[in-house]
Parts: C-alpha cells; structure tokens; sequence
C-alpha cells in the first residue's frame, strides 16, 4: 500500500466485538458441561496462562485443564463450543458500519493480541476478516510491533480504535502525533476507572463503537479535523 494514506487500526475484543458477552456464554456452558467447580478451576488455569503469555489463551486453558482431567469426556464439547461459537452475533451494533466508514478514507485493519488459533478464527467467523478485507495482524503484544504495523501498512497518518487505555496510551508515545487514539468504553477493562484514570485521556471518548457513527464525528477524526 502506498504511503499518504490514513489507516484505520481495530481492535477486536470488546472494541468491535462484545467478548464480556462470549465469556460468560462459556461460563455458563463450562458449568452445564463440566460442573461449577472445575467451571472455577478451568478460569484459574486461565488467569495463570494469562499472567504467563500477556494474552487471553482459551484453548490454552482447556489444554491444561484436560492435563488436570485427562479421562472428561466434556472437554471435546467444551472444545467444539468454541470453536464454533457464533462470533458475528456479539458484533456490537454499527462495528461493521464503522469499518466500512473506515475504509472510504483509506485502509481498515484488524490489530490484535491473540495465540495463534483461536483470535484468527474468531475474526474469521465474526465476519472481521472480511469486512477488513483480510488485512488482519495478531500479535503477543501489539503495542510492541509498531515497527512491523508501519513496515506492512504504510501511511502518513494512523487511527487506533483499542477499549484499553495502556494500549492506546502505549502506541501515542511512540507515534505522537501521527495516531489519533479512540477509546470506546465498552467492556471491563475500559469500565475499571481506577486503571483508566493512570493514563493519559485518549484524543477521542465515546461510550459504543456506533456513537463514532453519529453526525461527522467519526468523518472528523478520519479527516484530521478533530473529534
């Protein structure tokens, strides 16, 4: 892609797509499948690999649970309920409108933390993969792989639409002026006040992903004018 352009960076995961909601569907389906305990011990295992990697790993978790559970006939239940969950309907509403804004301006891309697996077919099957054109990176820590982001995706100008604050706070100071950081408040991490307020204020707040959708305010920030 040639420079000059703006590109539009989406985060996935309680940005574009409620994932609050597709953990508590799994919290309930654990519970159904396995029982309430190993239902706990399951989300255990995956704070721990959490801690480890620095992304949310469920196939992961269930690997570890079935080292602990090697004999559970659930865990091929548990297993195929993931994979196949249906992402596209926790879509919040307008996402996909947003991206097709997005790509009027210029270049609409997926930038996510994920493993190898799971985060892909979760944008594939939410139907992210195609509204983006297949302009998809998953990272182990995104904010880290600046330099690769800018190598594959060129431009004079970027947008960086992320429900964490560390996230957005992290890319602002290594791209200052050139990102403008767009922060709806949509799911746990962007609800905890007491971690939001340890950063500075994103350049724009909205409380959905479809307010950037009301009036020009989204043409606005796409165009450079402002929020």
């Amino acid at each position: 892609m040639p420079p000059g352009k703006i590109v539009v960076l989406f985060d996935v995961d309680n940005t574009l797509l409620d994932n609050d909601g597709v953990t508590e569907d799994l919290r309930r389906y654990l519970e159904q499948e396995v029982g309430a305990e190993p239902q706990k011990r399951y989300w255990v295992l995956f704070e721990e690999l959490r801690q480890e990697l620095g992304y949310a790993d469920y196939l992961g978790a269930l690997q570890r649970y079935r080292i602990e559970h090697p004999r559970d006939p659930h865990l091929l239940a548990v297993s195929h309920f993931l994979i196949q969950y249906p992402f596209a309907d926790r879509l919040y509403p307008g996402a996909l409108d947003v991206i097709a804004q997005a790509k009027r301006a210029g270049t609409a891309v997926i930038l996510s933390d994920g493993d190898v697996v799971f985060q892909p077919r979760k944008v594939e099957r939410s139907g992210l993969h195609h509204a983006v054109d297949g302009n998809v990176l998953i990272y182990i820590h995104k904010e880290r792989e600046l330099e690769d982001v800018e190598r594959r995706f060129p431009a004079d100008r970027y947008v960086l639409i992320d429900d964490k604050v560390r996230i957005l706070s992290a890319v602002k100071r290594v791209w200052g002026s050139r990102v403008t950081t767009v922060f709806p408040r949509q799911g746990h991490y962007a609800l905890d006040l007491q971690d939001v307020a340890q950063f500075p204020v994103p350049d724009v707040t909205v409380s959905a992903i479809g307010d950037l959708l009301v009036g020009d305010r989204f043409a606005r920030v796409l165009s450079g004018a402002g929020p």
